[in-house]
């Protein structure tokens, strides 16, 4: 499950197992409480802060536990939703937050990537797709969203129409990514730019985020027609 520890200022928040290095770090409904838990953590905590988020070993993030939710498929509403919330989280937080891509970053995991006002890839292995269209479960409204909202036109359009599957440097000109390192310098880098903005903590912060991508808020908090089939 996801849990916390503190580099001086900086938060940062694993998504995988303590003491394991190969989770996919899907969201299953026991990753979502914790994850959620870690948050409420890194939120209560006072003065200057940032949020670095990343994994251990081969994946960032999976996405969706898609075996669960078929053996839930009553629950997908609620479920989708849950999701859809922590983007919407991660995307307005009231500290600035970088995700460290150290491995695989699919569908839902990516859309979480996405989310974070900055992202560093690494940069020799380790690919970032959004895969939906040929696993045929399409977009919801909220998380088509969220893509428009953060990447430009045309990258939006080619990622999410085509499954593309970007490496580090393409991801990096494709502007999916802010930076691109080695396996071993991926989460320092990104300690790096969270510590130069820790300053910027707090409530102003957060309300530039929410009227900036106030069109994907709303879309992602919009939970009226969701049904299973929503996203992966």
């Amino acid at each position: 499950m996801p849990y916390l520890r503190r580099e001086g200022d900086v938060f940062v928040l694993d998504l995988g197992e303590e003491g394991q290095s190969d989770t996919e770090n899907r969201f299953s409904p026991e990753f979502l409480a914790a994850m959620g838990e870690c948050l409420d953590e890194v939120e209560a905590s006072k003065g200057d802060a940032a949020l670095v988020t990343t994994g251990t070993g081969k994946f960032y993030s999976n996405g969706l536990d898609l075996n669960w939710l078929g053996a839930n498929a009553d629950q997908g509403a609620s479920y989708v939703g849950t999701i859809q919330a922590l983007f919407s989280r991660i995307l307005t937080f009231p500290m600035v937050t970088v995700a460290a891509l150290q491995g695989h970053t699919f569908a839902g995991g990516a859309m979480l990537a996405v989310a974070h006002d900055s992202k560093v890839m690494r940069a020799d292995r380790g690919f970032l797709c959004f895969p939906e269209v040929d696993i045929h479960i399409p977009f919801t409204v909220g998380m088509a969203a969220l893509l428009q909202g953060r990447l430009s036109k045309a990258t939006a359009h080619t990622s999410m129409t085509t499954g593309h599957r970007y490496g580090g440097s393409e991801a990096q000109a494709a502007g999916i990514v802010d930076e691109t390192a080695d396996e071993s310098e991926v989460l320092e880098r990104a300690l790096a730019r969270a510590r130069a903005l820790v300053g910027k903590r707090g409530d102003t912060l957060a309300a530039i985020k929410q009227v900036m991508y106030a069109p994907a808020v709303a879309a992602l908090a919009d939970v009226s027609a969701l049904t299973f089939g929503g996203n992966a």
